[in-house]
This record gives structure tokens, C-alpha cells and sequence, in this order.
């Protein structure tokens, strides 16, 4: 099982991304997807999260400082889950990591300990 995030980089304030992450060696569609960002020094920080097919399919969670600038959505024919990031300022600088979870974890879906599977980040950094 592998989550692999891309489409990180060096934007300005105001600017836009958008993160992917790929999965791979199972399907994650029916799985609770999350994206954490970690900044230096910091600890590792729930900011979106999207639900599987089943129960409330498709339903999304947001960190409160990002509501309204992030969207979090699902293709689940590929198997990917994004990450639109719009109006972006530099205290959103941070290595941004997907994050899936299983049927059986009991943790919260906005802490670390929710997850079960890991991508390997993606340096998002915003310039002033």
C-alpha cells in the first residue's frame, strides 16, 4: 500500500496549488482520506478530510483557518484524492501529507493517530 503526494512548490501570497495523492495496492474508496501539514517545529496538523462511498460518501471536514480557501475532493476511478488551495498565505507554508484510515481505526479523523497510511509529504512554501 503506497499514498504518494505531488503538485507542492514555491507559490506567493494569494496564489493557488493543487495537491494530489495517488494511491496504490488497494482501493481507498470506501476509506476516510485526510490532508495533515506539518510546519518546522510544529506538530503535524489535520487540515481537510473527505469520506469514503459509503455512510455520508463524499462528506468533507475542514481546519478552520482554511475553510473557504481549501477544498478537499475524490476521484475514486484513480484512486486520487486533492487538494484545491486558493488564497494561500505564508502561515500555510508546510510539508502537506495525505493520509488514509481503515474501517477498523477508532481514532480521531483530525488527529495523526486516525490514519493508517502515509504519503511521503510535499513542501508547500508561500512567499509574502
Amino acid at each position: 500500500v503506497q499514498l504518494q503526494a505531488f503538485g507542492g512548490g514555491l507559490v506567493q501570497a494569494g496564489d493557488s496549488l493543487r495537491l494530489s495523492c495517488a494511491a496504490s495496492g488497494r482501493t481507498f474508496s470506501n476509506s476516510f482520506m485526510g490532508w495533515f501539514r506539518q510546519a518546522p517545529g510544529k506538530e503535524r496538523d489535520f487540515v481537510a478530510g473527505i469520506n469514503g462511498v459509503g455512510g455520508v460518501g463524499g462528506s468533507t471536514h475542514y481546519k478552520d483557518s482554511v475553510k473557504g480557501r481549501f477544498t478537499i475532493s475524490r476521484d475514486n476511478a484513480k484512486n486520487t484524492v486533492y487538494l484545491q488551495m486558493n488564497s494561500l498565505k505564508p502561515e500555510d507554508t508546510a510539508v502537506y501529507y495525505c493520509a488514509a484510515r481503515t474501517i477498523f481505526n477508532t481514532g480521531l479523523v483530525t488527529s495523526p493517530d486516525g490514519y493508517n497510511y502515509w504519503g511521503q509529504g510535499t513542501l508547500v512554501t508561500v512567499s509574502s
